[in-house]
């Protein structure tokens, strides 16, 4: 049986990254599960509805597809906003979350905020990856950059803080690290650094030598 590794962690911490990596390192599927609610709620936008609206939330993440997850608007500030507005939905998570189970049954990285919490609570490794609120905002920022949006970085910076606090709030599978995942704080860690510590830890707990 394939092992499901889970990585959770707080925005532009640098779990997608390590988890596409890990995925392609130790031969697995990835499933950026952040995606998942920025495609509902961009399904939302579209529609001409507002992401705080419930019952427009769980009827898009009812009709999601996988092609949905391919858009090319799903990061940006607005984005963003709209993922965290629909994320705090036990709706929505629950209409979501068959979808991220049977994924993981093939053997998978899955990446997210709930997913050794929730999603795969019997993972056969979690890692937690955080780093400080200014590095974060900072890697937003140049990811911002590098696609032509315009944001100050002050402004990226409240932006994710704002996020964190709802997303450490809200009632349906809060952010938190799973009792038994091994944290990972990437702010002084460049991505090969951080990727070789993460690749260290998973193969350690899966037993390689």
């Amino acid at each position: 049986m394939k092992p499901v590794i889970a990585i959770d962690g707080p925005a532009a911490a640098g779990k997608g990254t390590l988890a596409r990596r890990l995925a392609a390192a130790l031969g697995l599927a990835h499933l950026d599960t952040g995606l998942l609610y920025r495609a509902v709620g961009r399904l939302v936008l579209d529609a001409g509805q507002t992401p705080d609206d419930p019952a427009a939330a769980e009827a898009a993440a009812h009709t999601l597809v996988a092609a949905d997850l391919a858009r090319t608007d799903l990061r940006g500030p607005e984005a963003d906003r709209a993922s965290s507005l629909v994320a705090k939905m036990p709706g929505v998570r629950a209409a979501l979350l068959a979808f991220q189970r049977r994924f993981a049954a093939q053997g998978a990285v899955l990446d997210g905020r709930d997913i050794g919490t929730v999603v795969a609570p019997d993972a056969s490794v979690k890692l937690f990856v955080t780093a400080s609120p200014t590095a974060r905002a900072r890697r937003r920022w140049l990811e911002l950059q590098s696609r032509g949006v315009a944001a100050p970085l002050a402004t990226v910076e409240a932006e994710l803080q704002a996020r964190d606090a709802q997303d450490a709030a809200r009632e349906a599978a809060p952010l938190k690290a799973a009792a038994d995942a091994v944290v990972l704080d990437t702010t002084e860690l460049d991505a090969e650094a951080a990727f070789a510590r993460a690749l260290e830890i998973v193969q350690s707990r899966l037993g390689f030598t």
